[in-house]
């Protein structure tokens, strides 16, 4: 199967499309809507899904009220065979309700009413017993949602190819919460053709967060033994049949096939990575700007947060961040403050006079602001009206003696009063404590791993620390842990990484990463890992990954330890550039967003983006020891990198019309063509 072929069948995931294939002839698709990381795929998809299969393409999900009177504006099903699906399940005590999904592309939706349906859930717990010799637990209030959904499903498919006249249905199912809709379909031998993708093991997110060597034991765990233990059997069970029901298999990288394979018990027939709205984030030749005015709204957020201790100079401070769920170990937090604590010294050894500011955006349980934050933006605000107020009685002095044809006299100008005011506003600003490491009053933050490792590191914000930590722990669990409304940090999550210098997101546990992929689209390098489907992709497709702005660690062949030195390394390199230098890392790392675009997903098999022709390879390769570099180094610098011939030959590199896995007619691909 051609990879563009492949791309078209995982464009399908959870959502019931139709497309001609000639004369006389269609396609019907579905799509299972979930949500997290899956619906991101979904949503992100949706546009260039329909672009290809217009009013085909239907996406099957459950009904939410809250979210259907938003997001969904109900209509008539146009298409005949799901029109009288629709009918003959509400006539027969269900609730189906059809609709447009208020997204770019606009993609039909097929929503099923749970609640409404949990009266037959006894009778479905039977068909999948007899269906796989699964049972459900009735404490499982997930597992019986789910199968609710996946019987609904399948009825649903039974009522389409009905009346379908023949023509071709594919499903593609997401993840085992779907799993069962595929397992009935299947036994009842459905005319559809399935397929099945898992974004990440069930029984491997398990594992991965009780801290087990997971990668260097995948052979030899006792899968039934470790599922049973941790009360999921009933689960792993329906995702491994779903797996072995399916007519095709895919997963989203190559690290979690390998998974799967061991998870799972059967090799993944296609590598389906996932992919962005390019569009979606793309400031076209404004990225720079962008980053430039969100980079000053962050800094006067860290202007109020240290006042007191505002002893660096914000134009040579860097803004790291992480973010994600709360996984202290899969998401690499406790590899990441260990690095940071290293890099603290590191930077202090050598005297630099740059300072890093980090950021942890992820959710956590709180009580409420802490007030000390608080009253660093008020204090703030204070310093800037009292400046203001000052700067206007300034102005209007000068601007009286210039219209006399005097030059003021300096020491007049600003009378007691003035004076008065500003040493009172310089004294608001004198605090006794350190800055507090977090914006909220944690829940049990004794026992909070994140501040636990700060205690123990020691990294409390003090002035000799060039290393700041900012924790940002939200208590909404929200696909954006910021929001434009906030007292704190008034920034929307896009806005806020545009004004960010790196994220770092060194996991152990990724099967994909949407962040750095978001970071890429966006021109903000990042690091990742040789452990999460982002990075190996990179490694798979791009020749210097560093070289673009995407730092990739080893966690997977290399110790705990060694990895740490690695990460603290591509941190501390990153510290030592010049503004200039990362002015082109981002420029390549906006680049690549190409690789990451869902229209051309289907193209870079065997792909590689070559090495950047400028020479050093990398920005690091001309660095000095300290974090400044000379003049005299930025000019020879612009004498031999050339930003629009290097752009070019990156655009033709991945919009070329011979793409990579095209063959002219006559011409017979060789074993091996196109792979670097």
């Amino acid at each position: 199967m051609a990879a563009q072929e492949e791309n078209r069948v995982t464009a399908l995931c959870g959502r019931f499309e139709m497309q001609p294939d000639g004369p006389g002839a269609s396609n019907s698709r579905f799509c299972l809507l979930d949500v997290g990381g899956i619906y991101t795929v979904i949503q992100t998809k949706a546009r260039t899904t329909a672009d290809e299969w217009g009013d085909n393409y239907f996406l099957l999900g459950p009904y939410f009220e809250h979210n259907m009177k938003t997001q969904v504006e109900l209509c008539e099903p146009v298409n005949d065979a799901v029109r009288r699906a629709v009918d003959a399940m509400n006539k027969h005590g269900c609730r189906v309700y059809f609709g447009r999904w208020l997204i770019e592309g606009s993609p039909y939706v097929v929503l099923f009413d749970i609640g409404y349906s949990a009266w037959n859930l006894d009778t479905w717990k039977g068909d999948l017993w007899e269906a796989c010799n699964v049972g459900i637990p009735y404490h499982d209030q997930e597992a019986n949602e789910m199968l609710i959904f996946g019987s609904l499903t399948a009825w649903f498919l039974k009522e389409v190819t009905d009346h379908a006249d023949g023509k071709h249905v594919i499903v593609q199912f997401h993840e085992w919460q779907a799993g069962t809709g595929l397992i009935l379909s299947r036994a009842r031998k459905l005319p559809i053709a399935t397929v099945f993708t898992t974004h990440a093991t069930l029984l491997g997110r398990y594992l991965c967060a009780a801290n087990i060597d997971f990668y260097n034991h995948l052979d030899k765990f006792n899968i039934d033994k470790e599922a049973g233990e941790r009360q999921i059997y009933h689960r792993y069970c329906m995702e491994r049949a779903s797996v072995h029901c399916a007519h095709v298999f895919t997963t989203v990288s190559e690290i979690t096939a390998i998974e799967a394979e061991h998870m799972l018990k059967r090799k993944p027939d296609v590598i389906t990575p996932n992919g962005l709205n390019v569009k979606k984030f793309s400031a076209v030749h404004e990225f720079q700007n962008l980053h430039a005015m969100y980079k000053a709204r962050i800094q006067d957020f860290v202007r109020g947060h240290f006042y007191g201790h505002l002893d660096f100079d914000l134009e040579k401070t860097l803004f790291l961040f992480i973010a994600g769920r709360y996984e202290f170990s899969n998401k690499g937090a406790d590899i990441f403050l260990e690095s940071l604590s290293r890099l603290n010294f590191l930077l202090r050894m050598h005297k630099s006079d740059v300072t890093v500011v980090v950021f942890f955006i992820m959710p956590a349980k709180t009580n409420n602001f802490n007030v000390e934050t608080l009253k660093g933006q008020a204090v703030r605000k204070q310093l800037w009206d009292t400046a203001h107020s000052v700067k206007e009685k300034f102005g209007k002095k000068l601007y009286d003696a210039l219209l006399r044809g005097e030059i003021p006299d300096m020491n007049n100008i600003l009378d007691r009063d003035d004076l008065t005011v500003m040493k009172r506003a310089i004294f608001s600003t004198q605090r006794r404590s350190l800055p507090p490491v977090t914006t909220h009053n944690m829940i049990d933050d004794s026992t909070d791993p994140i501040l636990s490792t700060i205690r123990r590191i020691g990294l409390f914000n003090s002035r000799t620390d060039r290393v700041k930590v900012q924790l940002i722990a939200y208590v909404i669990l929200h696909p954006e842990f910021l929001s434009s409304t906030s007292p704190l940090l008034p920034m929307d999550y896009e806005e806020f990484v545009r004004g960010c210098h790196l994220g770092v997101f060194p996991s152990y546990y990724e099967p994909w990463g949407y962040t750095p992929a978001e970071c890429t689209v966006m021109g903000i390098p990042s690091v990742t890992t040789n452990l999460s489907g982002f990075g190996c992709f990179m490694q798979e497709h791009v020749a210097d990954p560093t070289a673009y702005g995407i730092y990739i660690v080893d966690r997977r062949f290399r110790s705990l330890d060694d990895s740490c030195n690695q990460l603290t390394q591509f941190l501390y390199g990153f510290c030592k550039q010049s503004r200039r230098q990362r002015i082109i890392q981002r420029n390549r790392t906006e680049r690549l967003s190409d690789l990451l675009d869902w229209r051309y997903l289907g193209r870079t098999e065997g792909f590689k983006y070559p090495r950047p022709s400028s020479v050093p390879p990398s920005p690091s390769g001309s660095q000095v020891s300290s974090p400044q570099s000379s003049d005299a180094e930025d000019e020879n610098e612009e004498e031999r990198y050339d930003e629009e011939e290097e752009a070019e030959r990156d655009r033709l590199n991945i919009k070329s019309p011979l793409s990579l896995n095209h063959v002219p007619r006559g011409k017979k691909k060789l074993h091996g063509e196109y792979k670097n």
